[in-house]
């Protein structure tokens, strides 16, 4: 039970000093970097159609000039249908690199706003994480918590800055409480606790939940020193400071979607728990969870529309984390999902099993019942956040992998796709995933759009992702062929972080030999006894 105990107490951060004892323990650091070209004197990118992150329609062909790690030039060369022009082309130079991506499709990197770099629990060495993540076009990731220790998430963010290491930019925040010497128990305390974190170097907070007074303070301290704030709030600390108190308290993100139903409460004010419910059993907290939005008020109601006008004007920016929760209403979908095999390490996929000693792992005996109600919830959900985007808030995306059978880099690309499903535009969805996450992290003047000026952290791909966001997945997507043969097309071809070229297939490789090391040296998976006459687990959940 000592392990359970531990992500419980870390996750709902009822204990400060135990989240002390997790900074103690670290994961496998990042080896020297092996991989990518450059930064170049001058590269060239050459026919691209430019998707820039603005909203903007697709437009091409263009010639993108980087000079060392900034973009210098984005200039039309022609008009589709026609071969360029070549007097509009940048003139290739001694000591020039050149790229010819003609026909193919350049975005800007993406950004993960809740990209927790893996733990002892699960096994994930970062050379692991960071490859999913660049593989996938992510060059730019928030940890919430440095669940690692801020001095392990710092180092790796100095290192990636240097381009030391193959991985993307790093925001470093720390979990509330972290490294405090026993509880924090007055607003003094914690606005001292602000103050000491920031000069050891942390860029934001995430919150579970606290004692009203206390939370107030540190928010109103993390303001003073210029620190971003996140919060999962907690149901252990909803009841007395919902999504509305806390954004009037001046918090910069909510994550998930803890607080917002409780906020849009009109006939109680707290959750309707069964008498025998208890947070710490999770089949009760996850199951009780995807019955919440039914008890809010509906859309288009008096209290549904005064929740939405406060949150915009109080410029909260949601970042929903859809795909972590999927699991919730399709069990099988994410337990077979076809990278498992080849990318998903052993130690993962036994975190990930049924057991009551790990968080999110809570499919004891997750029922049909259980899921349809968690489809009714991501509808209303669903339906939230996208009026709340064409309303003109704020929405970003992030992955929250590591848990729940969603693995680094694929977990993300499914969080575009769910995006899509709620709603957005494609050209939305990518806005999302790169401006908008960057103007939530205060980093819009240097990464998130493809203009001169910015830093280059660039994604080409050979496929159309605004016709197809499956073409991102580093399996790909199936496409039947003219000789009717189905093959896998698609995949990111190019992640670009501060001019350094990258072969994103190559870090997937790697990424698949460090699964297929694991599994030599004796990695298990999931096996559940069978009955008599029913296929095995181990029979009919492969092995990653």
């Amino acid at each position: 039970m000592y392990r359970v105990m531990i992500v419980l107490l870390f996750f709902i951060c009822l204990q400060p000093a135990i989240v002390l004892s997790q900074e103690r323990r670290t994961v496998l650091k990042a080896p020297s970097q092996a991989e990518g070209e450059g930064p170049f004197h001058r590269l060239i990118i050459r026919g691209v159609t430019v998707i820039d992150g603005t909203g903007a329609p697709p437009v091409g062909p263009i010639d993108v000039v980087i000079e060392k790690n900034r973009i210098a030039t984005v200039r039309f060369v022609g008009v589709p249908g026609f071969p360029p022009d070549s007097a509009r082309r940048p003139k290739l130079e001694a000591g020039d690199k050149e790229l010819n991506c003609t026909g193919m499709y350049l975005l800007p990197g993406f950004v993960d706003m809740h990209g927790h770099v893996g733990g002892v629990e699960q096994g994930t060495p970062a050379e692991y994480v960071f490859k999913l993540w660049m593989g996938h076009g992510i060059t730019t990731i928030r940890d919430p918590g440095s669940g690692n220790g801020l001095e392990w998430m710092l180092e790796h963010k100095q290192k990636s800055e240097r381009n030391e290491i193959t991985a993307p930019r790093i925001k470093a925040y720390v979990g509330y409480g972290s490294g405090h010497r026993g509880p924090i128990t007055t607003p003094e305390q914690a606005r001292a606790w602000v103050r000491e974190i920031r000069s050891k170097g942390a860029e934001g907070i995430k919150f579970f939940g606290a004692r009203p007074d206390i939370f107030t303070a540190a928010l109103d301290e993390a303001k003073k020193q210029g620190l971003r704030t996140a919060c999962h709030h907690a149901q252990l600390g909803v009841a007395r400071m919902n999504v509305l108190h806390t954004a009037r308290a001046g918090l910069t993100t909510m994550e998930h979607w803890y607080g917002l139903p409780e906020a849009l409460f009109t006939d109680r004010t707290v959750q309707d728990y069964p008498v025998e419910y208890n947070y710490s059993d999770e089949q009760h907290r996850f199951a009780e969870a995807g019955r919440l939005w039914k008890q809010a008020a509906p859309p288009g109601s008096q209290r549904w529309n005064a929740v939405m006008d406060e949150l915009l004007a109080l410029d909260l920016t949601i970042n929903p984390t859809f795909a972590i929760y999927e699991a919730s209403r399709d069990l099988m979908r994410e337990y077979r999902a076809e990278w498992h095999d080849a990318y998903t390490l052993p130690s993962l996929w036994e975190y990930f099993k049924p057991s009551r000693d790990a968080h999110g792992s809570y499919w004891f005996y997750w029922t049909t019942e259980d899921e349809v109600a968690w489809k009714e919830n991501y509808q209303r959900w669903m339906h939230f956040v996208n009026e709340f985007k064409n309303r003109g808030g704020r929405v970003t995306t992030g992955s929250d992998a590591g848990y729940i059978y969603k693995i680094y880099g694929f977990g993300y690309i499914r969080e575009l796709e769910l995006l899509r499903e709620a709603g957005f535009h494609p050209l939305e969805v990518i806005r999302s995933a790169t401006l908008f996450g960057a103007q939530a992290l205060g980093m819009e003047k240097e990464i998130g759009s493809v203009e001169p000026g910015k830093l280059a952290d660039l994604v080409i791909v050979e496929e159309n992702p605004l016709a197809n966001l499956k073409v991102l997945y580093g399996t790909g997507a199936l496409k039947l062929n003219e000789l009717n043969e189905p093959i896998r097309v698609g995949g990111v071809k190019y992640t670009i972080k501060d001019g350094i070229v990258f072969d994103a297939r190559r870090l997937l490789a790697d990424v698949r030999r460090i699964v297929r090391d694991a599994k030599s040296q004796g990695g298990g998976g999931l096996n559940v006894p069978g009955t008599s006459g029913i296929a095995t687990e181990s029979e009919i959940i492969p092995k990653p």
